[in-house]
């Protein structure tokens, strides 16, 4: 369980805060609902308590987890399907579980990808999404800026 003011990575979304825990009543269920503010786009959103860790909520890494993330992403990618749609539903399932591994083979998957043919726009869509969301979480975790850690992952 979070609280308030915690800092969480949220899949598809990236770093925010929970901002408060409120209580809803939608369709005539009362629920409780972490109250989310991202970082990027200052967008909110409200996350069921009940089914937070199940839609992926979590915590950031630790500093110490941060150096194996870089050298993870310097490792080589792998291609994917040349099948467009397979590629972008196996990107996206990554996407969805939203750990910063599978972000970072999204982003390693999509830069290979990128070198060899190019990418479609919803590719470059999701290869923007995918390194704003691993830089966000990795700016937060060191305490450093976000431009400064997309150019690290972009290297």
């Amino acid at each position: 369980m979070f609280s308030i003011g915690d800092t969480i990575c949220y899949p598809m979304h990236g770093v925010g805060t929970v901002e408060g825990i409120v209580s809803q009543t939608v369709l005539g269920v009362t629920a409780d609902y972490y109250s989310l503010k991202f970082r990027a786009g200052k967008m909110t959103a409200l996350i069921p308590v009940a089914t937070a860790e199940k839609v992926g909520l979590r915590t950031l890494i630790e500093p110490s987890e941060c150096e194996k993330v870089f050298t993870y992403m310097q490792e080589p990618g792998v291609r994917g399907s040349d099948n467009w749609n397979q590629r972008y539903r196996e990107n996206m399932e990554k996407m969805k579980r939203g750990t910063v591994y599978d972000v970072a083979d999204v982003v390693k998957c999509l830069k290979l990808r990128e070198l060899e043919k190019g990418l479609s726009a919803g590719e470059r869509k999701m290869l923007a999404t995918a390194k704003q969301i691993i830089a966000g979480e990795l700016a937060t975790v060191l305490g450093s800026d976000v431009e400064e850690m997309e150019k690290r992952i972009s290297e």
